[in-house]
């Protein structure tokens, strides 16, 4: 009982911490890889498309985008358009709508731990426990990435691979249809999704073979599971060409009215097959060297720790424990099988579960560019194996300790400054006075991630707001730009904002210009220019992690 109010008490936090919502911006992807292309396709609004959505170079799938955050943007559109609600699309509904709904969705992962938890030998409700107090599930999970996606659609792969009778014996497997379905959506939202389906689906095909007594029936299941994919993949490329080239069956009609047999060559000639693109991609090595190159060992002895602390060591260490009797065993000419069919385990079942989740992590690590969050869809086999055999009990204070760090650090601090910045910011631009007497807006972000243009809420049609991203410009070509602004500052209703965090505010204070209404957004921790510890021990300490928004002066004197 204690175990299922924890839980209970945790969703709770879970949804209640999305509404309220979370201020920390784990990485640009979480907007750019979908909600700031649905706000621009669907609500009309200013956005930036990240270079994956170009019609020349298509690399991310549009069906999960519309089918999360682009249902969300339409929905509220709707209540607005039918007055339900005057004021529904504003900053706030922009952020949280796709991500409640990616919340929603996050319970997909409990649902799965309460299934596969007896199958895999450990306490579903001590699962859920671990599984929900994680801060990867508070923070990650309920964030728009294609990363957590992944995770769902891992952890529904899981579940139908691993079916058994009531009796515990093995099942007969009956879901081929869906597990090729399941894979190969997996593969059009992130091709990186193979590393992570390789061992379920030998798992599957294992359990497969060795049940079947019929060589017909087990064509036939094979034989499902590849109908299903490409009839799947065969959707997901046909959307994708009509969105990344514009074309309709009614345009190819009016420009060759032959047959339907020269409009399919038409599509043909158009497909685009968005995961070969991508693999093309981030094969090259210079072209991941472009978003950063990390040794190959980063996911082993960086990221995992990083995101599931205590939980990977563990993992680890077991591991090496399994490999070193695989070996003693090899060696000694003796094998032991026990488990599921057809998989050689040893003598604990939690191995399978231990291939689960480093046979991916192998994989990934073969990339030069490693990001925690590639990791996140192994928290479903990890939860499941540190729940078996009580292994997490004695760690729980540390475990506690660590993932209330995480969810502070990643929830709240880390960048947490630009979202409220980009609320605080749409209001001022939306307020009454702008309304009734348009004025200028020009927006200058240095030393931020890259902002979201969808959340400051403006129309297309609107070019009375600028926004300027400098990223991680150096001082010379900040002050430069800030010096043009100010000589083209020239106009009474202009307004000029440059939005900075505390530890590089000194350096435009060396730019010969003044600034007037100076506003702190707290808290804002910047790890691309991490506060400096002797300045955090002093009393301006809060300065040092706070994101400032200076107004330009008109009567710009050198300070």
């Amino acid at each position: 009982m204690v175990a299922r109010a924890l839980w209970a008490l945790l969703a709770a936090l879970r949804a209640g911490w999305c509404l309220l919502p979370q201020s920390g911006y784990l990485h640009p992807d979480e907007f750019f890889q979908a909600p700031e292309v649905m706000a621009g396709d669907i609500l009309n609004l200013q956005v930036y498309y990240p270079w994956e959505f170009l019609s020349s170079s298509p690399c991310r799938t549009v069906v999960f985008p519309l089918m999360t955050s682009g249902i969300t943007y339409w929905l509220i559109k709707s209540l607005q358009q039918l007055d339900i609600c005057s004021n529904c699309i504003n900053s706030y509904t922009l952020l949280v709508s796709p991500r409640l709904l990616f919340t929603i969705f996050s319970f997909i992962l409990d649902y799965s731990v309460y299934r596969l938890a007896p199958f895999w030998e450990a306490d579903p409700w001590k699962a859920l426990v671990l599984l929900a107090g994680s801060y990867v599930t508070l923070v990650f999970y309920t964030r728009t990435f294609t990363n957590t996606l992944e995770g769902l659609l891992f952890a529904l792969l899981m579940v139908l691979v691993s079916s058994r009778k009531s009796s515990g014996s093995s099942a007969e497997p009956t879901s081929s249809s869906l597990i090729g379905v399941i894979t190969t959506a997996g593969f059009f939202n992130r091709p990186t999704f193979l590393a992570f389906a390789l061992m379920p689906l030998l798992y599957w095909a294992s359990l497969t073979v060795d049940s079947q007594k019929s060589i017909k029936t087990l064509i036939n299941h094979f034989l499902k599971f590849i109908l299903c994919t490409c009839f799947t993949a065969f959707v997901f490329i046909t959307a994708d060409t009509f969105y990344f080239t514009s074309v309709s069956l009614d345009n190819l009609y009016s420009t060759n009215k032959s047959s339907l047999i020269d409009v399919i060559v038409q599509l043909h000639d158009k497909m685009v097959v968005t995961p070969f693109n991508f693999l093309s991609y981030n094969l090259n090595p210079h072209n991941l060297a472009l978003h950063g190159s990390h040794p190959r060992v980063t996911h082993f002895t960086v990221n995992g720790v990083m995101l599931f602390g205590i939980l990977h060591i563990l993992a680890v260490g077991a591991g090496f424990k399994m490999l070193k009797k695989y070996v003693r065993q090899l060696m000694q000419v003796r094998w032991c099988y026990r488990g599921p069919p057809g998989l050689l385990v040893c003598s604990e079942g939690s191995a399978t579960l231990l291939l689960f989740y480093f046979v991916p992590l192998a994989f990934l690590s073969l990339f030069s560019h490693q990001e925690p969050r590639f990791l996140i869809p192994l928290i479903l086999p990890l939860v499941l194996f540190s729940a078996s055999a009580n292994r997490a009990v004695k760690w729980k204070l540390l475990i506690v300790l660590f993932n209330l760090l995480g969810a502070l650090l990643f929830g709240c601090l880390h960048q947490g400054g630009l979202i409220p910045c980009l609320f605080h910011l749409e209001q001022l631009i939306h307020s009454p006075a702008s309304s009734s007497h348009p004025r200028y807006y020009t927006l200058l972000f240095a030393h931020t991630y890259m902002p979201p243009r969808s959340l400051l809420n403006i129309k297309k049609t609107d070019v009375h707001v600028e926004v300027i991203d400098m990223a991680g410009a150096g001082e010379e070509a900040l002050c430069q730009t800030l010096e043009q602004q100010a000589s083209n500052f020239t106009c009474s209703d202009c307004h000029i904002f440059i939005i900075i965090p505390g530890t590089v505010r000194a350096t435009i204070t060396k730019c010969g210009v003044s600034f007037k209404n100076e506003t702190l957004i707290f808290p804002h921790l910047s790890m691309e220019d991490p506060p400096q510890i002797p300045v955090l021990s002093s009393g301006n300490w809060r300065s040092q992690l706070g994101l400032y928004i200076l107004e330009l002066n008109r009567d710009h004197q050198s300070l």
